[in-house]
């Protein structure tokens, strides 16, 4: 979940097909499943892909009443998007009720160093130490961490 032109479905695409087209397209609403053997154990993925326009609250709602985990994802180039995600963090933990739901903060788009205008130190800190979940910077262009954003979610 996250923004507008974050780089979410970039990041499933990357995740589940190891492709990446880097032209944005809006997203409303996908659902992707894969099969991976998780320590032995064949597991289900389902990877909701969502929108990132605020223009469908409910559906968003329902996504959240039926995640078991999320990826929040913002854009290093985007302070916005982080305020997006704050947004969405909050709405998680009112809908699911539990402060315990497993969330990983992702900063996508890291290959972009000279547009950078969000400082990985500083979500770190809020987001590890003030939140208590996860936080990775990755790069679905560059295929940097993506692996590992998934990995933190099961």
């Amino acid at each position: 979940m996250g923004a507008a032109g974050v780089g979410k479905t970039a990041l499933i695409k990357r995740f589940l097909q190891d492709s990446f087209d880097p032209k944005h397209r809006r997203t409303v609403e996908e659902l992707h499943s894969k099969e991976y053997e998780v320590a032995g154990v064949k597991v289900t993925i389902n990877i909701m892909d969502t929108s990132g326009s605020y223009s469908f609250p409910a559906m968003r709602k329902l996504s959240i009443q039926n995640g078991d985990a999320f990826a929040l994802v913002y854009s290093v180039d985007d302070p916005e998007s982080l305020e997006a995600v704050k947004r969405l963090r909050e709405e998680i933990l009112e809908v699911k009720e539990d402060k315990f739901t497993p969330i990983v903060v992702v900063g996508n788009k890291k290959d972009r160093m000279q547009e950078r205008r969000v400082s990985a130190d500083d979500v770190l800190v809020k987001v590890e130490l003030d939140w208590n979940n996860c936080f990775l910077e990755a790069s679905a262009k560059e295929n940097e961490n993506v692996m590992e954003v998934f990995k933190e979610l099961l």
